[in-house]
């Protein structure tokens, strides 16, 4: 497909996997390792990540429609979604407008109604709508021994090698011409009034819905899976896992997996 990569492993029913932002779907790899045996097992690089070209919009509607373009492409329904961070207000957006092609809906900590973005990622927001963050973060190429500093970096519990996480997921954006602007750009394109106007939407969204949420995220606190719990009528409960962060999936992929299992099986 053009100008969208993905992975595609396994056979089976169909997992769908969205990341958020500076990150790709290299982040699911250790859960897509645990299912790829029983599962279709599909992340997308949204646009700009990975090895997805970059778009002229990169807000949070036009990346749910990237995603409604890969679905099309590979003729996809009856799909198990599992979002994570943006890729988490991604897919709500895409919930609410394709829900025909959903069986089950899984968010981890992600941006929700008017937590989009995070207060604690703001900062890093605002250094993009100044301009500056695209060559603040290009000093990471050289020295991610840095990457405990910055927001990426706060979504970890641990980072045993930070060179491989910078070359995993912001060499790729900053190796692309006009990489770094376009990340500022996409930045300052996470708009609460996307999340806020779905609001209505979510109220009705009856898709069989699980929020696994890392209870030590800076970023996503679990009051905001409770309140996706009390707009969200499919949601069937709300797993903690005690004390992990924004990137838990990719960090403690061997919780999360369990509980896609018997909420699939349950479904």
């Amino acid at each position: 497909m053009k100008g969208i990569s993905y992975v595609d492993v396994g056979q089976g029913p169909v997992s769908l996997f969205v990341h958020g932002v500076g990150t790709s779907s290299h982040l699911w790899r250790n859960v897509i390792a645990e299912l790829r045996d029983e599962r279709r097992c599909i992340a997308v690089d949204l646009p700009l990540h990975g090895g997805s070209a970059p778009r002229d919009d990169l807000s949070i509607p036009a990346l749910a429609e990237a995603v409604e373009e890969l679905c099309e492409h590979l003729g996809l329904t009856g799909i198990d979604l599992v979002a994570n961070d943006t890729g988490g207000a991604v897919a709500q957006i895409f919930a609410v407008r394709h829900r025909e092609r959903l069986r089950t809906l899984t968010l981890t900590n992600c941006d929700v109604h008017t937590n989009t973005p995070p207060e604690a990622f703001k900062p890093t927001v605002e250094l993009a709508a100044k301009g500056e963050l695209a060559a603040l973060t290009a000093i990471l190429l050289d020295q991610p021994e840095l990457l405990a500093q910055t927001a990426l970096g706060e979504g970890y519990e641990h980072i045993e090698d930070p060179a491989a996480v910078v070359d995993a997921y912001l060499r790729p954006i900053l190796s692309k011409p006009g990489g770094g602007q376009a990340f500022e750009r996409l930045l300052t394109s996470i708009d609460a009034k996307d999340m806020i106007a779905i609001e209505p939407q979510l109220t009705v969204l009856t898709v069989p819905t699980l929020l696994v949420w890392g209870t030590g995220d800076p970023f996503f606190e679990l009051s905001w899976a409770r309140w996706l719990r009390d707009t969200i009528p499919g949601v069937k409960e709300i797993v903690e896992i005690e004390g992990g962060r924004l990137f838990f999936p990719e960090e403690r992929a061997a919780e999360l997996v369990p509980h896609l299992r018997r909420f699939w099986a349950q479904t």
